[in-house]
């Protein structure tokens, strides 16, 4: 019995690889299959002269890991709109509009999780307090216990580290804003741009140095920022929506597979290609674009990637789980 079964499931995998068809991941023949679909989106060349093998180190969560606690439920006793843009809704806060560079580390859950709390600290002081968190802070001192560094890390983490060991601020590469600025400079993973070239492989986690930039005031450890807590949403689409409406921009993370590095416009769905990792992003709202409902989502390749560094995703079906792995938290406003 045991055998047929096997035999049966071999065969499902066998059709189910036959229905996505797989082209050279980053070429024109992904590119034209995807486009001569007709589809709700639109693919391009977002990286030149790049192999793939580097581009799916980008993608460094791993969200299958274990979950913060979930929120109570609440999107019931809510009016949702039809479509939400927290940059609208917010626009005293002005990290909700940035698109942040990961460069050649896979720091991504480090970035969104730096992103969303910066929002919501602006937000849950309604704009007192705008401030840039580093993503260099939670990517270099979380350790194995909150995360790997550029080779990986959880997103669940890193709203932990947050709230345990609180997070001090940081801007963009060179910046200079904040206590522990970005380090890894940008590079020019996507289109032939004014940013240098990106090395072959991905760069080393930057040090734990518990000081501040020379020049920055207050020290270290008066520059931190502490989260109340932190949580999971339910795999909901109207709980997810409730949390963005109430509280602010979230993380989360989804399955990649090689058409989405090609996304252009439009709303993303997996067409073709294979698996990769998981990657973690900020989304921001949601809405609905020629009868397809989808989520406005922030990535963190700069803003040569995509639309201008975002995306929309197919919203309400679960799609390539982004609606599983959906994290964030409420500042401790008592600080302030």
């Amino acid at each position: 019995m045991w055998q047929s079964l096997a035999v049966l499931g071999l065969l499902a995998a066998l059709v189910s690889a036959r229905t996505v068809p797989i082209f050279p991941p980053l070429s024109h023949d992904l590119v034209n299959y995807v486009n001569k679909l007709n589809t709700t989106w639109k693919a391009g060349f977002n990286f030149n002269n790049a192999d793939i093998s580097y581009v799916k180190k980008l993608s460094g969560t791993y969200p299958h890991g274990p979950k913060l606690p979930p929120r109570v439920e609440f999107a019931g006793d809510l009016d949702l709109p039809d479509s939400f843009d927290s940059r609208k809704q917010w626009p005293n806060c002005p990290t909700i509009s940035q698109i942040r560079d990961q460069g050649s580390c896979g720091s991504c859950w480090a970035l969104a999780a730096a992103e969303a709390i910066s929002d919501r600290i602006c937000i849950h002081t309604h704009g007192k307090v705008s401030v840039e968190i580093s993503a260099e802070d939670l990517l270099s001192c979380g350790g194995l216990e909150y995360g790997m560094g550029c080779k990986r890390g959880s997103i669940s983490k890193a709203w932990k580290f947050w709230v345990d060991k609180g997070v001090v601020t940081g801007g963009l590469y060179g910046s200079h804003v904040g206590c522990r600025p970005y380090s890894i400079k940008p590079c020019e993973h996507h289109t032939n741009g004014s940013r240098p070239p990106c090395p072959d492989e991905l760069e080393e986690t930057p040090k734990c140095t518990q000081q501040c930039e020379a020049g920055y005031s207050p020290e270290y450890q008066q520059d931190k920022h502490y989260g109340l807590k932190a949580y999971s949403i339910p795999t909901s689409e109207e709980e997810i929506m409730a949390e963005i409406y109430k509280n602010g921009p979230v993380e989360g993370g989804f399955t990649v597979y090689d058409d989405f590095f090609m996304y252009k416009s439009g709303v993303y769905q997996h067409v073709s290609g294979k698996q990769h990792e998981c990657h973690a992003i900020r989304i921001l709202g949601w809405g609905v674009e020629d009868s397809t409902p989808y989520w406005l989502v922030a990535n963190s390749w700069n803003t040569d990637w995509g639309d201008n560094g975002y995306f929309k995703i197919l919203r309400g079906k679960d799609h390539c789980e982004i609606e599983s792995w959906v994290v964030a938290g409420i500042p401790w406003t008592g600080q302030y």
